[in-house]
C-alpha cells in the first residue's frame, strides 16, 4: 500500500521537531513522530528542495551518516505560518463544539 503524500500538518510536525532536535537521524525522526522512514525521507527532500531546511553533516564525526538539519529563515517562517493555520483551525473547532454543547444544554 502506498503512503499518502505529506500534508501541512506533517510538515509542521517535522519542522517543529527539527527546530528542537536538529541533529536527529531520519530513523530517529520517524520513530519519534510515528511516521515511516520513507515518508520522512520524502518530506525532508521536499523541504530541502524548497529551501526550508539545510542539511549539514558532522565533518569530524566518524559516522558520516549523522546530519544536522537547520531550518532556514524561510523554514522558520513556514513553521510559524503552519502553526498559525493549525491553531486557527483548532480554535474554530473549539468554538463549534462549544456552540454544540450550549445548544444541547438549552434543549434539555
Amino acid at each position: 500500500m502506498r503512503e499518502k503524500k505529506p500534508n501541512s500538518d506533517d510538515f509542521l510536525q517535522i519542522l517543529r521537531f527539527l527546530d528542537k532536535v536538529p541533529n536527529s537521524s531520519q530513523r530517529g525522526i520517524a520513530k519519534s513522530l510515528g511516521f515511516s522512514l520513507g515518508k520522512i525521507n520524502y518530506t525532508l527532500k521536499a523541504l530541502r528542495e524548497k529551501g526550508y531546511v539545510k542539511l549539514n553533516n558532522f565533518k569530524r564525526n566518524k559516522n558520516k551518516s549523522n546530519y544536522l538539519y537547520i531550518l532556514t529563515p524561510n523554514g522558520i517562517f513556514l513553521k510559524s505560518k503552519l502553526a498559525y493555520k493549525f491553531m486557527k483551525i483548532k480554535f474554530q473547532e473549539y468554538e463549534e463544539l462549544k456552540k454544540e454543547l450550549e445548544n444541547h444544554h438549552e434543549n434539555k
